[in-house]
């Protein structure tokens, strides 16, 4: 979503009450909020606070007529798990950090003021992101056997920490043809066991390789033993 500069906006006496109503339901709309609080509108309205007061005499009555709440805290049922998902969704997409702006839809299902919000700045929602990447992963399933009876370590599932720690490892580019995201937007990544699950290859950092999506499938669960 494109900001508007912070300069202070003119006051314009002729624009229309539903010239207004559309631009916040614009603002909302490109923010992923019920909500429309006076500072967000001021970084990304068209127009000056003093106009909306001037043809609404509130901001809750402007926010009434455009259908939205008044409550600044929408968002707040979104899980950490969830904002966690889809910044590494993103980040993947991308093949490299994605920036502030970036943040937004239609590649990010949150923009990056709901992260602002929730860990009290961007560089703090990676920061927070990295350490929950890093923090120690207990997606095992010690209850797993395969068809041979062997004891199994952990679950076949990948989970967000160790996907993310081999698509880092591997710079965020297919181990077999090099392409990346970063480079081509088409190019989807995949984590992939190296010696199949099905064939007693564990979910272990060492036994994961970040493939594109067309060189997975030609792999399929061959492995050279």
């Amino acid at each position: 979503m494109k900001r508007m500069k912070f300069e202070l906006k003119p006051y314009i006496r002729s624009v229309h009450r539903d010239e207004i109503i559309k631009d916040f339901r614009r603002v909302a709309r490109e923010l992923s909020k019920e909500a429309v609080t006076q500072r967000e509108y001021v970084e990304y309205g068209k127009y000056s606070v003093k106009t909306v007061y001037n043809k609404f005499g509130s901001w809750k009555k402007v926010l009434d007529a455009a259908n939205l709440k008044l409550s600044s805290n929408i968002g707040s049922f979104i899980s950490n798990e969830e904002l966690f998902i889809n910044l590494e969704n993103v980040w993947t997409k991308l093949g490299r950090q994605p920036s502030y702006r970036e943040m937004a839809r239609p590649l990010s299902k949150y923009h990056a003021c709901t992260y602002e919000r929730r860990f009290k700045g961007w560089r703090k929602t990676l920061e927070n992101f990295i350490k929950y990447v890093e923090s120690e992963d207990k997606d095992y399933s010690s209850s797993e056997s395969n068809l041979r009876f062997v004891s199994r370590k952990t679950s076949k599932n990948i989970s967000l920490r160790l996907r993310f720690k081999v698509l880092y490892r591997d710079n965020f580019k297919c181990k077999k043809c090099g392409r990346s995201p970063a480079t081509n937007p088409k190019i989807v990544l995949q984590v992939d066991h190296i010696k199949p699950y099905s064939k007693g290859g564990e979910t272990e950092l060492d036994n994961l390789q970040t493939l594109c999506s067309a060189c997975n499938q030609g792999k399929s669960n061959l492995y050279n033993v």
